[in-house]
């Protein structure tokens, strides 16, 4: 029983040393500066790499505050998309709204649909969709100004 005591002594002490109030500090401590990029767009991803191919261009007609969700698709037979092969999400500013969409050339499958496609949302509701665009070559290429056109 002695042993119990002194197991019970030593935990509640260990209880009251961990539940004490560390003495706050005055200041806090300076946030480090952030690094602005200088001359560099805010649309540019950065280089390419070797591995990868990229679409770009610019959406037109996008509301600002939209949210725009573009995918490279495959598709079938029937229209209907099959796999994924890239996406991206923007906001739209009302302008002329610059996009890059970077895939994996090898995910390409030959012979197969592959199509660009968008929509544009504002609170959750669609408001507008890009007419699908064939894509045949797995290669680096702009599309050029697209333009999206109202929801059915």
């Amino acid at each position: 029983m002695h042993h119990r005591a002194l197991v019970v002594l030593c935990l509640a002490g260990l209880l009251a040393a961990c539940g004490s109030d560390r003495p706050k500090s005055e200041a806090p401590a300076p946030a480090a500066p952030v690094a602005k990029a200088v001359n560099k767009p805010v649309d540019a991803p950065g280089p390419l790499p070797a591995y990868q191919r990229e679409l770009s261009g610019t959406l037109l007609e996008v509301p600002a505050g939209a949210d725009v969700e573009l995918a490279l698709l495959v598709i079938d037979e029937r229209g209907r998309p099959q796999r994924l092969l890239a996406s991206s999400d923007l906001t739209g500013t009302g302008q002329a709204l610059p996009y890059h969409l970077r895939f994996n050339p090898e995910a390409f499958p030959a012979g197969a649909r592959v199509e660009l496609r968008g929509r544009a949302s504002r609170s959750g509701q669609l408001i507008l969709h890009l007419p699908s665009q064939r894509i045949a070559q797995a290669q680096t290429q702009a599309t050029g100004p697209l333009r999206f056109e109202k929801a059915p």
